[in-house]
C-alpha cells in the first residue's frame, strides 16, 4: 500500500436475492503522530511536505524514541532513512544544554553536508538548536570556534572528527545516540580503525544506530562488536537493489563508449542524470567532451576543491546542471530530486559501488532506470551483480540517428506548444514580428523554426560513425588471436583503423605519453588512436581509416628532438621489411642444407663479393641525396626545396598522394 494514502476505503457491491450487499473495507496507515513524534517536529516535516512515514521510518521512529535500542537498519538509498534515524535523535534532545549529545558519522562530505541540512530542517522549530558538520577539505580552525560555541549534534567523517577529538575540542563523554551511516561505504573506504578509536571515546551507556544498504562480513563484524541485543529492521530485502530501478546495459567496443553514451542521452531529451566514471581522469575528459559538444555537463572528483565540489553539487541539485560526471565519491548520500538516470561508463570492481550508484535514481517511489555501457570483457562482471541485487540486466539496442531525430523532433514541436505566451511581454514587438514575416507562407515558417531548433541533429546524425555491435567471441578470444597473429607476423590493423609506421621508436624516448602529446601538438584537437606498436627504433600506431592522411600529412617531416620525423603508411614500410625476411628465411634453409657442403662456401662467397662491390658503386645510406646534389642527380625534383631563396607559388602540394615523397611507392 503506497504511504501517501492515510486511509483507503474499498467498497464491494453485490447484488444477493435482488438486494445489494455492502462490504466496506478500511485500511489505515499510521501518521506520525501516531508514531510519537511531537509537534515541533511535526510542524517542520510537514512544511516540508512529509504527509505520512514511510515504511523504514514506521519501523525504525518508535523503537528509536525509547531507551538503550540499539538497530541496525538495512534500506537502500532514498528510502527515507536520514528521517528515519534524525527525528527520534532529535526529539530526544535536551536543546538547552550545549553538550554534545549525538554523533552522527558518514563516510563523505558531501554527504556530511546533506545530513546536517536535513537535521536543520527537521529541527526548524527547535529553539538553540545546533548542528554541526565537520569534515576534511576545509579550515579546520572554523570547526573549532563552532564545536567550542556548542553542538548538541556533530556531524562529521571520520578522520576530521578524529583530529578534533586529539584537540580536545569535539567532548563525546556525553553522547546517548551514535549513528554510523552509510556503514559499509565508510568500511570499504578503511575507516575500519576510524570507528573503532571514536567508539572508545564514547560513553558505554548509549545508543547504537547502524544504517547500511548491505550487509556485508565487515558490518555484521562491526554490529557483533559495538550493539547489544540490537534489533534488525530490513525494508525489503537483503543486499537487493533499489525496488524501483531497472537495469539496462549496452554492449558496445570500448572505442565506442563515448559514441554510445551520446546517443543515450540524445534519445532521452529530459534526462537529468548522473554519469559515474572509473577514475578521476576519465571523469574530467568525458566531461570536457560533453561540454565541448554542447551538452550542460560538468564534473566531479577529488582533484576538484572542496568550494568547485560544493558548487558543482549546489547547481545540479537545483537542476541547472543536466549531466553531471562523477567518480563515486558521489554515489554516496546525494539527495537529488528527480533523478532520472544513472549512467555507468563501465561497471565498478565492486558490487556495492553499483548498488549504491543505481540506488541515485529510483528514489521515494518514482521509477528510474541505471544504465551500463560495457564492453565484452565486462559481462561476467554484470553477471556477478544481478546473482547478488537479485535482478536481471535488459540488453538495450543503442538507438539509431532515425530515431534519435525523431524523438527530438518531437521533444522540439512539444517545447514550441507548450510555450507559454504572455501577450503584454510580446505586444509591444508583434506589430514589427507580423511585418517581417507577411510574406512568407506558414509552413516554411514551420520548417525554419524547427530547423534552427533541430538543425544541429540532423547535421551530426547525417554523417554520424557507426557503432558496431562487439562480436560474440569473448575479449580472452580476440585477444589470444590478436596475439598469436601477431607472433605470425600479421600486420593487419584493427576493423575501421589504419596502420601508420613512425621512425621513432623508445630508443628516442618516444612512449606512448609522448605519442599522444606529439600527435596533439601537430593536429587540432584530440586524435582518436587505437593500438600503439612500440618498438626500439621504429613503432606503428593505428588511426581511424578517414584520419589517416590527415595524420600523415601533418606528422611527416616535422622534427622530434631534432630528428626528422617520417610518416607514412605502414604497408609502404613493411613490404620491403617482409621481402627482406624472405631473403632471410631462404639464407637460412641454404645454410641448413648445405652447411656441410662445398657448394654453401661457394654460394656464400658470391653472396659476400656481390654486397662489397655494391657498396663501393653506392654512397652511404645518409649521404645519397648530399651526393646527388653535389652534381650527380641534378634533376632531382627534390633540390626545389632543399634552397630558402626558391619559393613555391600558390597551395602547398599534398605530399600524401600517390608518387609523392614516398621512398618506395605503391605499385599499381
Amino acid at each position: 500500500m503506497h504511504p501517501s494514502f492515510q486511509s483507503m476505503t474499498f467498497i464491494y457491491v453485490r447484488k444477493r436475492f435482488g438486494k445489494a450487499v455492502y462490504f466496506i473495507i478500511i485500511f489505515k496507515l499510521k501518521t506520525f503522530e501516531e508514531l510519537g513524534v511531537n509537534e515541533e517536529i511535526r510542524r517542520a516535516i510537514t512544511e516540508l511536505g512529509f504527509e505520512m512515514p514511510m515504511p523504514v521510518q514506521e519501523e525504525v521512529i518508535p523503537y528509536l524514541l525509547g531507551n538503550r535500542n540499539d538497530v541496525v537498519a538495512l534500506a537502500q538509498t532514498g528510502t527515507g532513512k536520514t528521517a528515519a534515524y534524525g527525528i527520534p535523535l532529535l526529539q530526544r534532545l535536551d536543546a538547552s544544554s550545549n553538550k554534545t549529545q549525538a554523533l552522527i558519522l558518514s563516510p563523505t562530505r558531501e554527504l556530511c553536508l546533506q545530513i546536517a541540512d536535513d537535521l536543520n530542517d527537521f529541527g526548524k522549530y527547535i529553539e538553540k538548536l545546533h548542528v554541526a558538520a565537520v569534515y576534511g577539505g576545509t579550515s579546520i580552525q572554523n570547526q573549532i570556534k563552532e564545536l567550542r560555541h556548542g553542538a548538541q549534534v556533530i556531524v562529521a567523517t571520520p578522520g576530521r572528527l578524529i583530529d578534533l577529538m586529539n584537540r580536545n575540542v569535539a567532548k563525546l563523554d556525553n553522547v546517548m545516540n551514535i549513528v554510523l551511516d552509510e556503514a559499509d561505504e565508510m568500511l570499504n573506504m578503511g575507516f575500519s580503525e576510524s570507528i573503532n578509536e571514536i567508539m572508545a571515546g564514547l560513553p558505554e551507556d548509549r545508543n547504537t544506530l547502524l544504517f547500511s544498504a548491505t550487509m556485508s562480513r565487515e558490518v555484521e563484524k562491526i554490529a557483533r562488536k559495538y550493539l547489544n541485543n540490537h534489533k534488525e529492521i530490513v525494508v525489503g530485502s537483503r543486499n537487493e537493489g533499489a525496488e524501483h530501478v531497472n537495469h539496462v546495459y549496452y554492449m558496445v567496443n570500448a572505442k565506442d563508449k563515448y559514441l554510445a553514451l551520446k546517443r543515450i542521452v540524445d534519445f532521452h531529451p529530459k534526462i537529468f542524470a548522473i554519469i559515474f566514471c572509473r577514475t578521476k581522469r576519465e571523469t574530467q575528459e568525458i566531461a570536457d567532451k560533453l561540454i565541448h559538444d554542447g551538452y550542460n555537463a560538468e564534473s566531479l572528483h577529488g582533484d576538484l576543491s572542496q568550494q568547485q565540489r560544493d558548487l558543482t553539487m549546489q547547481k545540479f541539485r537545483q537542476h541547472l546542471t543536466q549531466l553531471l560526471v562523477a567518480t563515486d565519491v558521489a554515489a554516496r548520500g546525494l539527495d537529488v530530486d528527480d533523478l532520472t538516470h544513472v549512467i555507468n561508463f563501465g561497471l565498478p570492481d565492486d558490487i556495492e559501488s553499483y548498488t549504491h550508484r543505481s540506488g541515485r535514481t529510483g528514489r521515494a517511489g518514482k521509477k528510474g532506470t541505471s544504465i551500463a555501457i560495457i564492453h565484452t570483457r565486462e559481462r561476467s562482471k554484470m553477471r556477478a551483480i544481478e546473482k547478488v541485487i537479485g535482478k536481471e540486466f535488459v540488453a538495450g539496442e543503442i538507438p539509431t540517428p532515425q530515431e534519435i531525430c525523431k524523438k527530438q523532433l518531437y521533444k522540439v514541436m512539444d517545447q514550441i506548444v507548450k510555450t507559454d505566451v504572455n501577450e503584454e511581454e510580446i505586444a509591444p514587438f508583434l506589430q514589427d514580428i507580423n511585418r517581417y514575416f507577411e510574406y512568407m507562407d506558414k509552413e516554411d515558417l514551420i520548417k525554419k523554426i524547427v530547423s534552427a531548433e533541430f538543425g544541429k541533429f540532423l547535421a551530426y546524425y547525417a554523417d554520424a560513425p557507426e557503432i558496431e555491435k562487439p562480436s560474440a567471441k569473448s575479449s580472452r578470444e580476440r585477444g589470444e588471436k590478436r596475439d598469436r597473429s601477431r607472433g605470425k607476423g600479421s600486420n593487419k590493423p584493427s576493423e575501421g583503423y589504419a596502420k601508420l609506421f613512425l621512425n621513432l621508436g623508445k630508443t628516442d624516448g618516444f612512449y606512448p605519453g609522448e605519442i599522444m602529446q606529439f600527435l596533439n601538438r601537430h593536429l587540432r584537437g584530440r586524435q582518436e588512436v587505437g593500438h600503439i606498436d612500440l618498438l626500439n627504433k621504429f613503432c606503428y600506431i593505428e588511426v581511424p581509416e578517414n584520419d589517416a592522411k590527415k595524420v600523415m600529412r601533418a606528422l611527416d617531416g616535422t622534427t622530434y628532438k631534432g630528428r626528422s620525423v617520417r610518416c607514412n603508411d605502414a604497408e609502404d614500410t613493411e613490404k620491403p621489411a617482409r621481402s627482406a625476411q624472405k631473403v632471410r628465411n631462404s639464407m637460412q634453409k641454404v645454410r641448413k642444407n648445405a652447411k656441410n657442403t662445398d657448394e654453401f662456401e661457394v654460394f656464400e662467397k658470391k653472396s659476400k663479393k656481390r654486397s662489397e662491390n655494391e657498396n663501393r658503386s653506392k654512397p652511404q645510406r645518409g649521404m645519397r641525396g648530399e651526393a646527388r646534389m653535389d652534381g650527380k642527380g641534378k634533376n632531382d625534383w627534390r633540390q626545389f626545396f632543399r634552397h630558402d631563396d626558391i619559393h613555391l607559388r600558390g597551395e602547398e602540394p599534398d605530399f600524401s598522394e600517390e608518387g609523392w615523397a614516398r621512398r618506395r611507392p605503391k605499385k599499381k
